[in-house]
Parts: C-alpha cells; sequence; structure tokens
C-alpha cells in the first residue's frame, strides 16, 4: 500500500505506542501478571483437591464460575452489537472506537467458556461432550452457538484490520523491527489496497456483520434458555431470552465505554476519542437502562402477584436485607437509575460522568447476574428440613476470587498486548476519511447542535 502524507502522521503517532511501554504500563502488566500466578496456583489446588475448596455443595452446584461465564459472553456484545450494527448503517463517528469494541468481543468470548471449564468436575472427560453430546440438550446448543459466534467474531476483526496490517507491513517506520514486519506481512494476507480487493473486503466484511448481529442474539438467547426451560422459581420465565439480550448489551456497552476511557487517558487520544463519542455511546447505554429496567420490573411483578409458593420464597430472599437485598437493591436500583440519572442531566453528562455510570453498570449486571444463580439454587423445589446449613448456602472462597481476579487480569493483559501488535484507533478508517483532521466532522455537528 502507497503511504500517503497522512498516513505517515499517523503513522507517527501510533507506532511509538504500539513498541514502547511506560512505566505505569509495565507496573500494571506486572500486577496483572501475578494476580494470573494465583489464580493458576488456586486452579491447580482445585484439581488436586476436587471442588470441596470451592464454596459450591449439593444445592448450588453452581456458583461464581457461571456468573463470570455469563458476564463475559455479555460484555462480548459491545462489538458483535454495536460495531457490526454501525458498521452496516456506516456512522461516521463509529471509526475510532469499532475497533475496541471488536476487541472486547473476542477476548471475553474466549474468556467466558473456559469459567465452563472451571466448573467442571471431571475436566478428563470433556471429549464426552462431542461423542455422547445430545442435540436435544440445551447444552449442546450452547456450545455450538458460542464457537460459531468466537469464529465469527475473530474473522470480523481479522477483517477489519487487514488494511492496517498492510500499512504497517509497508511503513518504513524505524521503530517496527523486522519480526513485526514479518507478522504483518503474513496477517496482510498480500493485500495491496486496490480497486479489487477493496471491493471484495467491504463485501466480506459485510457479510460477516450481516451474520454475526443475529448470531450474537442467539447466543444470549439460547444461554438463557439454559435457565428458562429449567422448572425452578425464578428461572422458568418466558422473556428471559430478551432480558439476557438487554442485559448483555447494557454491560457490553458499559465496558466499551470504560475502555475507550482508559486508552484515551493513558495514550492521549483526545484527538480521536472525543466527548461527542461518550455522549453518544452514553445515550445508547440511557436507552439500554430504561428497557432494562422494564424487564426487570416486569419479571419481578409477574413472579410476585402470580403468589406461586416456591417463586414467593424466592422473592423474600431478594428482598431480605439479611440474604440478597443489598445486592438485589443494587442491581436492580441503583443499576439503573444512577445511571440514566448522571447521562439524563446535562452538567453530569461529561466524559468522567458517563464512565462513573458505565462503572456503575458493569458492577451491578456481574451482581445481577449472581443474584439470578445463587438464590434460585439455594431455593429447591423440595424442601429439606435436616441438610447441613453448608450444603444449602453458598459463600465464595478464596480459590473461586482467586480465578476471577485472574480472569479479570488475563481480560486487561489480552487487551494490553493486543494494543501492541494493532493500532487501538483504526488508521486505514482515517485514510479514508475525507476529513482534513480525526473527528473535524463531529466536531462540526455538535457545534450545529
Amino acid at each position: 500500500m502507497e503511504n500517503t502524507d497522512r498516513t505517515s502522521a499517523l503513522l507517527e503517532r501510533f507506532v511509538p505506542q504500539m513498541t514502547r511501554s511506560t512505566r505505569l504500563e509495565k507496573i500494571l502488566v506486572i500486577v496483572c501478571g501475578l494476580l494470573f500466578i494465583w489464580g493458576l496456583y488456586a486452579f491447580v489446588l482445585q484439581v488436586a483437591k476436587g471442588h470441596s475448596i470451592t464454596g459450591m455443595r449439593d444445592n448450588v452446584v453452581w456458583g461464581i464460575y457461571i456468573v463470570n461465564f455469563i458476564f463475559f459472553i455479555g460484555i462480548s456484545y459491545a462489538g458483535a452489537l454495536i460495531s457490526g450494527i454501525l458498521y452496516l448503517l456506516k456512522v461516521e463517528w463509529r471509526k475510532p472506537i469499532i475497533r475496541i469494541a471488536e476487541i472486547i468481543t473476542v477476548i471475553s468470548t474466549i474468556l467466558g467458556p473456559i469459567y465452563i471449564l472451571l466448573c467442571m468436575g471431571r475436566l478428563d472427560r470433556l471429549d464426552h461432550l462431542l461423542i455422547y453430546g445430545r442435540i436435544q440438550s440445551p447444552i449442546t446448543w450452547d456450545v455450538i452457538a458460542i464457537t460459531t459466534y468466537l469464529i465469527g467474531s475473530m474473522i470480523f476483526l481479522f477483517l477489519a484490520t487487514v488494511p492496517d496490517f498492510a500499512i504497517l507491513r509497508d511503513s518504513n517506520n524505524p521503530m517496527l523491527g523486522k519480526w513485526r514486519k514479518r507478522f504483518y506481512r503474513f496477517f496482510a494476507i498480500g493485500y495491496d489496497n486496490s480497486e479489487k480487493q477493496r471491493r471484495l473486503l467491504k463485501q466480506g466484511t459485510t457479510i460477516v456483520s450481516i451474520v454475526i448481529i443475529p448470531l450474537a442474539v442467539l447466543v444470549h438467547s439460547v444461554l438463557s434458555w439454559i435457565f428458562g426451560m429449567t422448572l425452578r422459581p425464578g428461572w422458568h420465565s418466558t422473556i428471559f431470552a430478551p432480558y439476557f439480550v438487554v442485559a448483555a448489551v447494557y454491560s457490553g456497552t458499559g465496558v466499551l465505554i470504560i475502555a475507550m476511557w482508559a486508552f484515551r487517558k493513558f495514550y492521549h487520544l483526545e484527538d480521536y476519542l472525543k466527548e461527542i463519542h461518550f455522549k453518544y455511546l452514553g445515550i445508547i447505554l440511557l436507552v439500554l437502562g430504561a428497557l432494562y429496567g422494564y424487564f426487570t420490573f416486569s419479571e419481578y411483578l409477574t413472579g410476585w402477584y402470580g403468589s406461586e409458593k416456591w417463586e414467593l420464597h424466592l422473592i423474600y430472599k431478594l428482598f431480605d436485607r439479611n440474604e440478597f437485598g443489598p445486592m438485589f437493591v443494587y442491581a436492580a436500583f441503583i443499576g439503573v437509575l444512577v445511571p440514566i440519572l448522571i447521562i439524563a442531566i446535562p452538567k453530569t453528562r461529561t466524559i468522567n460522568g458517563i464512565t462513573i455510570a458505565s462503572a456503575v453498570v458493569v458492577t451491578a449486571m456481574w451482581v445481577k447476574r449472581y443474584i439470578i444463580i445463587i438464590p434460585t439454587l439455594q431455593t429447591p423445589l423440595l424442601p429439606m428440613q435436616d441438610s447441613r446449613a453448608d450444603y444449602v448456602h453458598y459463600s465464595i472462597t478464596w480459590v473461586e476470587w482467586a480465578l476471577t481476579f485472574s480472569g479479570i487480569a488475563v481480560f486487561f493483559l489480552f487487551f494490553y498486548f493486543s494494543s501492541k501488535f494493532v493500532p487501538i484507533i483504526p488508521i486505514s478508517e482515517h485514510v479514508e476519511s475525507d476529513d482534513p483532521e480525526p473527528g473535524s466532522s463531529l466536531n462540526k455537528n455538535l457545534n450545529n447542535q
């Protein structure tokens, strides 16, 4: 590809960020590495001693591992739906944020299923799922859907990154060493930005984006059906599929905003990730929050009004301040009302305000996954009068916390090293733009408003 003056200027801006690491970056990598080692030690201990060192017991057979699984699969929607829809609609302001969204999708879709493996007691029988899996089982549907979703997400990210690989391959910047050039030469797959190649790449990206949107909805729908098709209080619901999808997009948008804030802050990307991007995503977050609040109200209203015995037992636990009351208030009320208020009020609708709202959303959605799973499993349909409390109630052990924080650390490490090989702001998108400088058209639109 021919490197124009604009391309060279963008390379001068992003290559140093890709090839150098600040002291703060090194400290964060070391901390995340230590968390990963801690989680690795906990995993070895769990394999050696079994699930007895976790909080999972006879009643609560699913614990924090499944919570993390649902959470990571949920935030993957940031790339699948947001970037896919914005790409199809050819929204101009998507360009600086689309790669961050795509990377979130791939990393979280890889990490999520790992927690399923941590929840399994016999990893040596994992192959039985492929050999003896029954197509009638929703778990089999989930495996097929997530695998297809992951492959589609990786293809979407790769196709969108090929032009940047070609630009880096042909760059004369001395900071890009020989091994990096070999890496970019391999993944550029001979792309030279000819008219035919641009047309074929655009067609391929469009087809994948069209496919990945319904596929993303299907993945979380299948995941919700694993719960909804089970005759347990709080799970057997007809609205679980759209409820899960909305919650997933809600949390995914929150993670995307936090990631944008972090890259903007640490790499000084104020010229690319502008306030208008945060405001647009903040409005999307507000709409999703209102929709999620509506689903939450409908779910618990119908359960309470129906007055089924075991359903009421669960609802009473959720409202009991000595059991799950504080978590329920945070997930159902604070996680909805606080972000809506912050974004709705013009004075607080700032970059930092929207990021704080997103942090509330992300933590609330993790808590929501927790109170979907644990209270229900602690409320069996068959009463167990003389059972030990340790067998009925669930408490998270340090092993589970170690593996949880290790997963979060790996998420950050994946993101960090991805940004060292691929420009976090798509260079090719800005090269093809007609604006004299990045984001200028957005500034014009903002001024007109």
